[in-house]
């Protein structure tokens, strides 16, 4: 069976941003835990639809702790504590803001913008 890796190759059929406001409340809703709706996770605010790697971010998946959250701080920290995957990321230091934008520019390359949260 072969090898899932989360750095898989950048998509090239990505739609355009959109700029939709997405609640906290909705947000949590898309954690993977309803199979019936996509997986989200939020960087800076920006929500991205993370449901084509659904053993990366789905329920028993390494990186599940930042579905249905914005995981800014966790992500800048390279932690997958739980207690780090929130949006307030003033706290971290220059080494780890450009770990984070480096998971945006990441994420803003195979994942769709589906909205903002608000």
């Amino acid at each position: 069976m072969a090898q899932t890796s989360i750095m898989s190759a950048p998509a090239a059929n990505l739609a355009p941003p959109k700029n939709d406001p997405i609640s906290i409340a909705d947000l949590a809703k898309h954690d993977g835990s309803d199979p019936s709706k996509p997986i989200y996770i939020a960087i800076k605010g920006r929500v991205f639809d993370v449901t084509a790697k659904k053993e990366m971010y789905g329920v028993g998946g390494g990186y599940h702790v930042f579905a249905g959250k914005d995981a800014s701080k966790g992500l800048g920290m390279s932690s997958l504590d739980a207690k780090d995957a929130v949006a307030d990321y003033s706290g971290l230091d220059d080494k780890q803001l450009k770990t984070l934008d480096q998971w945006e520019s990441f994420f803003e390359k195979r994942y769709n913008v589906v909205g903002r949260v608000n």
